[in-house]
């Protein structure tokens, strides 16, 4: 069984996360946003990724240092439940639609954690003006898709996984999110699954960090 717990302390946050790689996607989430609780959530459980993930920070003034610092510690925890990464199959993908968007998630467990987002906002709307619109009722902090790419950049950067993430269509924030968190999820479900066939790391080099 690969799994793990991981914890970080620091002035802004405390974080928390036991994950089971091979696990049944059962969850227990409270990161203190709402919505990431939800989006978490919907990652574990098509990863068929045990997770759970206990969190607090200064949500009072913003998400920003409580939304990285779960992508740090979930990041590391994957990195570390993967050890040297022996037989695992490496490379996943999965597109998920949800309404009219329509979501693509890569992920190659290279050692060389990056983030690489693709997406063009329709017309006369930037990045600056995309993804702030979902506004979270219960606790009033918000979450976008800038709020997520944050996020990815943490995972991606902690996790050694480079993560292609990729917006076909575009619907609402909500529906733009779920569609995101569900084909990541799926996709690292298949990129850490043990092929039978692999005998040792899978790289031509011999070695992944």
């Amino acid at each position: 069984m690969r799994k793990i717990d991981k914890e970080r302390k620091t002035k802004e946050t405390e974080i928390k996360v036991s994950l089971n790689i091979d696990g049944q996607g059962e969850s227990e989430i409270k990161t203190g946003i709402d919505f990431l609780d939800h989006m978490l959530t919907l990652f574990a459980f098509h990863g068929l990724f045990d997770l759970k993930i206990q969190a607090s920070g200064d949500t009072k003034v913003d998400s920003h240092h409580t939304n990285e610092d779960i992508g740090i510690v979930l990041g590391q925890a994957f990195k570390d439940s993967l050890g040297n990464k022996n037989d695992i199959k490496r490379f996943g993908f999965a597109y998920v639609p949800m309404g009219r968007a329509l979501a693509r998630a890569v992920v190659d467990i290279s050692g060389r954690g990056e983030l690489h987002f693709s997406w063009i906002p329709p017309d006369g709307l930037t990045w600056d003006t995309m993804g702030l619109d979902l506004d979270l009722q219960e606790s009033g902090v918000t979450y976008g898709l800038l709020e997520l790419q944050s996020f990815l950049e943490a995972f991606a950067k902690n996790s050694g996984i480079t993560i292609n993430i990729g917006l076909l269509q575009e619907e609402n924030t909500h529906h733009q999110l779920e569609a995101i968190f569900k084909a990541l999820g799926l996709a690292l479900d298949q990129a850490t699954q043990i092929d039978s066939r692999r005998k040792g790391i899978p790289s031509a080099k011999g070695r992944i960090d």
